[in-house]
């Protein structure tokens, strides 16, 4: 007679079996969370449909309410990824590895983000926290690493809505709190009337709290309005923006060396030509576009002689974009714009102060190149700039930004606060033309010209050139991979914003804010499990 030893122990569900249960479980809302994120990819340039940043905000906070850290860590994956691939597709021109890659790192903080909504939910306002740690998320992805990459902030959503002249009181940080404010009140709204559909009480008196929360979303969507922009100049000046093309888009956009700077240098001398005859009115000043010269004028004379006969032909000062050799440290360039001078040549100069990591410079590269060998096509690594570009461009104190550079709230701040009249934003984005990178950067630069209070210029090599007034509208604008001459009349300004005065104080405020909350969620939950645990007993 077999012995109780030998009895068949009950079937335990295997690991796998567990596992497979889980994802049968939380399949609808990964699903849901992959589709918020695409909606919030869609709420940018190039689509620009500003109300879908209001539902992924809310959807996120939606789908990680009443969740563990651990859920919310895993719906924030789900809802990062498809967002950041779907927002940084223009990077396939490098690769759609590429695209992926840079997708997963960047939705490594909407992991911490999903799994901060998640704790915070419990607590009251949980609104509030939610759109701080919508903050702090950004204030973290915009630092770390390598000097952050700030692209995908709810602000740069929302470039052209109600609550765009926020940034005039806050910078890009308030516009983002406030957006996922709005989202995050619809969301609180969103669940109490699936508790009262779900037959929670449906009196009047229950569905108020949804009542006050949409009211509030709406308040906090056009209080934007409220707040004025100024848009009075002190003077003008006349510019002339060259936008000279290139021969092909993509990674080998360059061609044959000189033929950028031919191409800028003699769309210069055609406008030189029109002034001569009449046809058109002397600039006060001429831009050119980031990387308008390929070569170092100062190491190779044929560069040299071609910038200064454009120079010398037009009769005014020319802001040249040009990659400089660094004079002490071979295999190092500079970024530099350089203020051409008809009399006296080339004088003052901004340097880059943000080179891109992997795309101007390669972090670890004797390692890294021998891994991955399309590092190689990046042969020298950007050295950084350790100053603003407030430049004086004949009779205009202007401030120069280098492409990306645009992205960096710290940068334009301080460009703006050391006296810059006007910011002028020199971009070659030939590498990603037609694939909406360039249409996300002037989004930027709307931004910007909102906040700070000045118009801002966008000079490209291929497009998108562009004239942006303070009040964030677009007058002036050449298209992509077309040559032109952009004429305007800019307006000089001296005014302060509030954004300006507090500089980086909202951010840090509102994140700190976030990350206490954070805390006090965890804090409070073992405070609860601990009653729980001596009820028990």
């Amino acid at each position: 007679m077999p012995s109780g030893s030998d009895t068949p122990a009950p079937a335990v569900p295997g690991r796998g079996r567990r596992f497979m249960a889980l994802v049968r479980r939380e399949a609808p809302r990964t699903v849901l969370a992959v589709l918020s994120g695409l909606a919030l990819a869609l709420a940018f340039p190039p689509y620009d449909l500003w109300p879908l940043s209001l539902v992924g905000v809310a959807a996120l906070g939606l789908l990680t309410r009443g969740r563990t850290a651990r859920q919310g860590a895993w719906t924030g994956l789900a809802f990062g990824l498809p967002f950041f691939f779907v927002l940084l597709k223009w990077l396939h021109v490098v690769g759609w590895d590429a695209v992926f890659g840079l997708a997963l790192v960047q939705a490594l903080y909407t992991v911490l983000l999903g799994a901060g909504l998640a704790v915070t939910s419990r607590l009251k306002y949980a609104p509030v926290w939610a759109a701080c740690l919508w903050v702090t998320e950004e204030w973290v992805r915009d630092r770390v690493p390598f000097g952050g990459f700030p692209w995908g902030r709810l602000a740069f959503a929302n470039t052209g809505s109600p609550f765009t002249p926020l940034a005039a009181l806050g910078g890009a940080p308030l516009v983002t709190f406030a957006v996922a404010l709005s989202g995050a009140l619809l969301a609180a709204a969103a669940a109490v009337l699936w508790r009262l559909r779900r037959g929670a009480g449906r009196s009047v008196r229950a569905a108020l709290p949804a009542v006050e929360a949409v009211g509030l979303a709406a308040a906090v969507t056009v209080s934007g309005l409220l707040v004025p922009v100024h848009t009075d100049a002190d003077d003008h000046v006349d510019i002339a923006v060259v936008q000279g093309n290139v021969q092909r888009p993509g990674m080998d956009f360059l061609g044959r060396p000189m033929q950028i700077l031919d191409n800028h240098a003699t769309a210069t001398e055609q406008l030189a030509a029109d002034v001569k005859a009449g046809k058109a009115k002397k600039p006060d000043l001429v831009i050119w576009p980031e990387n308008a010269s390929d070569l170092d004028p100062f190491r190779y004379p044929q560069a040299y002689d071609r910038i200064d006969e454009a120079v010398k032909a037009i009769g005014v000062p020319v802001l040249v974009g040009a990659l400089v050799d660094h004079p002490d440290k071979p295999g190092y360039v500079f970024n530099q714009g350089i203020v051409w001078d008809p009399k006296k040549g080339p004088g003052a100069s901004y340097t880059k102060q943000h080179p891109v990591p992997f795309g101007e410079y390669v972090p670890f590269r004797e390692q890294l190149s021998k891994i991955i060998t399309r590092f190689q096509r990046v042969p020298r690594d950007f050295y950084p700039g350790d100053r603003t570009g407030v430049l004086d461009i004949g009779s205009a104190r202007l401030g120069d930004v280098i492409c990306f550079e645009v992205a960096y709230d710290e940068i334009v701040h301080d460009t703006v606060d050391a006296g810059a009249r006007a910011l002028v934003v020199q971009t070659n984005n030939a590498t990603y033309g037609r694939t909406g990178q360039p249409e996300q950067q002037l989004a930027m630069s709307k931004l910007r010209a909102v906040e700070h209070g000045r118009a801002v210029v966008t000079a490209a090599t291929s497009g998108i050139s562009a004239v942006v007034a303070p009040d964030g509208t677009v007058t002036h604008k050449i298209p992509e991979f077309t040559r032109g001459v952009l004429r305007a009349s800019l307006p000089l300004r001296d005014e302060k914003t509030v954004a300006d005065r507090v500089g980086a104080l909202p951010e840090w405020a509102l994140a700190i804010v976030g990350l206490l909350s954070c805390v006090a969620a965890t804090v409070i939950g073992r405070r609860g499990r601990t009653k729980d645990e001596k009820g028990q007993q």
